[in-house]
């Protein structure tokens, strides 16, 4: 049966991908959403949108009941679950398949088959696919024996996880113990499955994986690699293809192997089968990590080294055509790299952020490719994955790639949250990532900084773009004398003073009006005066000349926030008061929530002694868990929460007196 109305079972930049492809090919559109995501970019793409009620995951988009309901009360004919979710939950599969809906993904009997790790690494045993030695822990097992047999380092992986969720790696038998037991804690959180294995750690792989096809009539195809090596928490933050260490000859043996795991369990479908390579050259040595039964999120690297749409040749084979083409059909043009643009913190571990995102501009040049799930005004909330948007970039070579993918980020306009973007910038044009040395362990062997430092030029010249926009702001809102010039005066005054703060950075900005309409401008009491001349502003936009420097810009403001982006990159400022303001100092040895979430486990009580780096509290936020460690030597005076509660980003949690007290 031909689909015609199409109803995505997710959410952000990954719906909106679904339903940009599904509109070209003609088919009617349905959104799902939770309560908090009623307004949300992807609802409007849609042609109708179903609310599922609720507001966590769990209410929503896992619930498969209200899934499969909306879907039948709008006569929707198949469901593209996207990724994540329940895109790998054969049970659900089933039961759209058993309602006479059409699945668009994979037979429920492949997702099975991959859904546990363990079933998974014996099945490709079998199928003569190369696998890391493992071993699965049960409550009988010798964790030290088990240790022992696969050697140190080792990892703890969820049977049932994935995106870094149920995983530990550990150095040694000291924490083995308490790495097994956080490991079954996070699973069962995130997947309601506590079961973990052990497996050898390789410390500085690559993780290269190979997208494959599979249709109805027999034919499985792959297409090439990706390299997904430069990760956090084991998660994925840049991707690229193709790999730029694979051979030919490397490339057709993992190409072969990724097709003899899926066809061992029938796959139809997009799919991946996911590889740790270890080693260099034909040398390399290439074993087994899964087979993500979905689409991926990388998969646009792909779709712009072949040319094909992954999600139109999913609904075609959803639809019962022949893939219509061969493996020599199939090649590599050019290099694609992929920065996934999340609402994270890299200077503080890479935590997740929320808030609102005021300001969401992507950059007209360089023409790169955006998929994003959200818009000026959007909000991020704790209950759901912080990525932003996937910003991807195509080019004759790898170099080209990134570099162009380091403009489009730094250009595009981004204001309200704290991003990675800066660190995704940096790190496409490090010389270590230029060079192709992208291993697993690239983000803590390379000093990438998580955010980036302006020069004190590049503070001066924006405060100075600020004053001036501010002041022409002023004037356009004026109730009287409006048809004066800007900055007018009728004798010799004092200059006109903007305070401003970056961080740390205190800027005062001294400005006085010239005949002409231009300004003379001094950054600080001891700056050297310069001419500055607004040439024009339009809405947020605005070009001025400082001396003999010209150049164009966009500044809005927030409350007394400045958000500005030059041509330097974007920075924010908040605008001070030119009188005394109440100090705000923050309670003395007090440990803050780092994000929103759930308190799971409180290790102390007042009066506790504690050491630097003891554990205090943990806590559970984007299905991952949190250590709250004593940051010196002291004693514990308070303890604010108790075990479950929900606390606030910044919320204080512990109190502890320094020992010198």
């Amino acid at each position: 049966m031909t689909i015609r109305r199409l109803l995505v079972a997710n959410r952000g930049e990954i719906a909106r991908r679904v339903f940009r492809t599904a509109k070209e090919m003609g088919i009617f559109t349905v959104a799902v959403h939770s309560e908090g995501d009623a307004d949300a970019p992807f609802v409007s793409d849609a042609d109708l949108g179903v609310a599922l009620g609720g507001t966590t995951a769990t209410e929503s988009y896992l619930d498969s009941g209200k899934v499969l309901e909306a879907a039948i009360s709008v006569g929707a004919d198949a469901i593209h679950p996207g990724y994540g979710f329940l895109s790998e939950n054969a049970d659900f599969a089933q039961a759209v398949i058993d309602a006479g809906i059409t699945w668009v993904g994979p037979p429920p009997s492949a997702i099975a088959a991959m859904g546990d790790k363990l079933e998974a690494k014996r099945t490709m045993v079998d199928a003569e696919v190369p696998t890391l030695p493992s071993v699965e822990v049960s409550e009988s097992s010798d964790l030290e024996a088990i240790a022992q047999e696969i050697g140190f380092p080792l990892l703890v992986k969820a049977s049932a996880g994935g995106g870094g969720k149920g995983m530990r790696v550990v150095d040694n038998k000291a924490d083995l113990e308490d790495a097994v037991l956080g490991a079954k804690r996070e699973a069962l959180n995130a997947f309601g499955n506590d079961t973990v294995f052990l497996e050898r750690y390789l410390p500085a792989p690559r993780h290269v994986e190979i997208q494959v096809l599979g249709d109805e009539h027999g034919k499985v195809l792959h297409c090439f690699e990706r390299e997904c090596s430069i990760q956090r928490r084991h998660q994925k933050v840049i991707e690229e293809a193709p790999s730029p260490i694979l051979s030919e000859s490397l490339r057709n043996e993992m190409g072969q192997a990724a097709v003899a795991a899926v066809e061992a369990i029938g796959y139809v479908s997009a799919g991946t089968v996911e590889f740790l390579l270890d080693g260099e050259g034909d040398e390399a040595q290439f074993f087994f990590l899964e087979v993500n039964t979905r689409l991926q999120v990388e998969h646009p690297v792909t779709e712009e080294i072949t040319g094909l749409d992954l999600v139109r040749e999913q609904i075609r084979i959803a639809n019962g055509e022949p893939l219509g083409y061969e493996q020599s059909d199939l090649s590599i043009s050019g290099h694609s790299v992929e920065a996934r643009l999340y609402a994270e913190d890299p200077s503080n571990d890479f935590l997740p952020a929320t808030g609102q995102i005021d300001i969401w501009e992507p950059a007209t040049t360089p023409e790169v490719r955006y998929d994003s799930g959200v818009e000026s005004g959007s909000e991020v909330s704790v209950e759901f994955d912080p990525m932003l948007a996937k910003v991807v970039a195509h080019a004759p070579t790898r170099t080209e790639a990134a570099l162009k993918l380091a403009l489009a980020l730094e250009r595009t306009r981004l204001h309200g949250t704290v991003t990675n973007r800066d660190f995704l910038v940096a790190t496409l044009r490090h010389e270590e990532f230029l060079a192709g040395n992208t291993t697993t362990d690239f983000i803590s062997r390379v000093d990438i900084p998580g955010q980036r430092v302006p020069s004190q030029c590049e503070l001066d010249d924006a405060a100075i773009s600020i004053a001036l926009v501010s002041q022409a702001k002023n004037r356009e809102l004026a109730d009287a004398l409006a048809f004066m010039p800007s900055g007018f005066r009728n004798s010799s005054m004092p200059s006109q003073q903007l305070l401003l703060s970056h961080g740390d950075t205190e800027i005062a900005v001294n400005y006085r009006p010239l005949r002409g309409g231009s300004f003379e401008v001094r950054v600080g009491e001891d700056g050297e005066p310069r001419l500055a001349t607004l040439l024009s502003i339009e809405e947020s936009r605005f070009e001025i000349q400082v001396d003999d420097i010209r150049a164009s810009g966009y500044a809005n403001k927030f409350g007394n926030r400045w958000c500005v982006d030059i041509p330097a990159g974007s920075l924010e400022f908040r605008e001070r008061s030119r009188f005394p303001e109440p100090d705000l100092a923050d309670v003395e040895g007090g440990l803050t929530a780092p994000m929103p979430g759930k308190i799971l486990a409180i290790e102390v009580v007042e009066g506790d002694s504690v050491e630097t780096g003891q554990l205090l509290v943990l806590m559970e936020a984007m299905k991952m868990e949190h250590q709250i460690v004593a940051a010196f030597d002291g004693a514990v005076t308070e303890v604010r929460v108790v075990v479950g509660d929900q606390v606030d980003n910044g919320e204080l949690l512990v109190v502890i007196a320094s020992v010198d007290d």
